[in-house]
C-alpha cells in the first residue's frame, strides 16, 4: 500500500484533523483517507454536473423571456402564504 507523508503541516490543521478523527472513532490516517476520498469525489461530481448543466443550457436556448413568471409576483405569492 502506498505511503503518504505530509511535511510542514500547520499545527492547527493537524489538531483539527486529530479532533475530527477522535469524534469519528478513527485514527488520524483513517480520517485523512475518508476526507480525501470525499474531497476528490466532490470535485469530480461538481465538474461532471457543471458539464451536464452547460450542455442543457446550450441545447435549450431561451426563446421567449416573457414565458418566465415575474419574480416579484412569486415573492408576493410566497409571502402571502
Amino acid at each position: 500500500m502506498p505511503l503518504l507523508q505530509v511535511r510542514d503541516m500547520p499545527e492547527d490543521l493537524y489538531k483539527t484533523l486529530a479532533d475530527i478523527a477522535e469524534q469519528e472513532n478513527r485514527s488520524i490516517a483513517q480520517e485523512t483517507i475518508v476526507l480525501l476520498k470525499r474531497a476528490l469525489n466532490y470535485k469530480e461530481s461538481r465538474q461532471s454536473r457543471r458539464k451536464r448543466i452547460l450542455a442543457e443550457i446550450h441545447s435549450n436556448p431561451i426563446k421567449d423571456v416573457q414565458a418566465f413568471p415575474d419574480p416579484a409576483a412569486l415573492i408576493r405569492e410566497d409571502r402571502e402564504r
